[in-house]
């Protein structure tokens, strides 16, 4: 009634009152982050015609994707947000942290920033963009969730950090962005878990920027490795009492590579293993983390206990075959 009484001029401009500063603040990032996300289209590979999304990290033509977008792909094409159609090439490719990063020829392409990671907090706002089930420039928001989780890649090796978000993640959002406020990237969008809802995860912006720095530099991830078929088990309290452990679970080794570091060693089957250089051990997934680059050709002590004796022995790991 009394709005009928306003004259058009006295009205509240109603779009202004019905933006509030949630929307705002999504409708901002998404206006400055939608230039450099784009469309992958695959052929060939684990999913010959699958697709996902990616996005711009550099002006000449880098962009960021997950692996198991365009893992094994013999044709790549990249749809940018203003309608080009791009062949593009594969730089280097890592399943071990679900990251990948190819190339288009162009410049002066729009392109993302990568924050932070360490800075994200929960509660924040956090913004999805993508091509869900083949929609490109689709946008979904929410919050980040969760902080510090933990995902098992396709290769069997825990990404670790990753970002739980409740913004919503389909099938080809994966490789897409995950952006603040500020239109930075927090994350590369990568998992959801069915038949849960809301609960989505990206890699952590700060894994990222490693993983494509050494994928532009070198094509691939340089990590090491021992030679072990590897089994968490739980140590007898009366070892862990006896040697003083201060773990109480530890590596057994199920099998041994020939002519691996581990058999070079002296490893045999049934060792536990409990630490290396003297860091615990007590499941694979930490032996996984400290088995890194660094590591290749450099001589270690790994600390084992065979039968009820605690032993150390010298290893020198080698490189890991690239699986990209």
């Amino acid at each position: 009634m009394i709005a009928s009484l306003l004259s058009h001029d006295e009205r509240p401009n109603t779009d202004e009152a019905l933006i509030d500063a949630y929307s705002s603040a999504v409708s901002g990032a998404v206006s400055a982050a939608h230039p450099a996300v784009v469309h992958i289209e695959v052929r060939g590979g684990s999913a010959p015609g699958g697709a996902g999304s990616g996005f711009l990290i550099s002006p000449d033509g880098y962009l960021l994707t997950n692996s198991h977008v365009v893992h094994g792909a013999s044709e790549m094409r990249v749809f940018l947000a203003d309608g080009r159609r791009l062949a593009a090439d594969l730089v280097g490719d890592d399943p071990d942290s679900d990251l990948a990063v190819l190339r288009v020829s162009a410049d002066d392409l729009a392109h993302l920033t990568l924050a932070d990671s360490n800075a994200v907090r929960l509660g924040q706002i956090a913004i999805a963009i993508g091509s869900p089930m083949g929609f490109q420039q689709t946008v979904t928001a929410g919050i980040v969730s969760g902080l510090g989780r933990s995902l098992r890649g396709a290769s069997g090796r825990l990404i670790d950090n990753v970002i739980q978000t409740d913004a919503a993640l389909n099938p080809g959002n994966s490789g897409g962005p995950l952006v603040n406020t500020r239109a930075e990237v927090m994350g590369v969008n990568t998992a959801i878990i069915r038949p849960a809802q809301g609960i989505c995860f990206a890699i952590a912006s700060n894994t990222a920027r490693w993983v494509a720095a050494w994928l532009i530099k070198d094509g691939r991830i340089r990590r090491s490795f021992i030679g072990v078929a590897g089994q968490n088990v739980p140590l007898l309290r009366k070892l862990v009492h006896h040697h003083r452990l201060q773990q109480e679970t530890g590596v057994l080794v199920a099998a041994i590579e020939p002519d691996s570091p581990a058999a070079r060693a002296g490893l045999l089957e049934g060792d536990i293993l409990l630490a290396l250089d003297g860091v615990a051990t007590p499941a694979v997934d930490a032996l996984h983390k400290l088995l890194t680059g660094d590591r290749i050709g450099e001589r270690a002590i790994v600390g084992f206990i065979r039968g009820v004796e605690l032993r150390r022995h010298a290893i020198i790991p080698l490189e890991m075959p690239s699986r990209g």
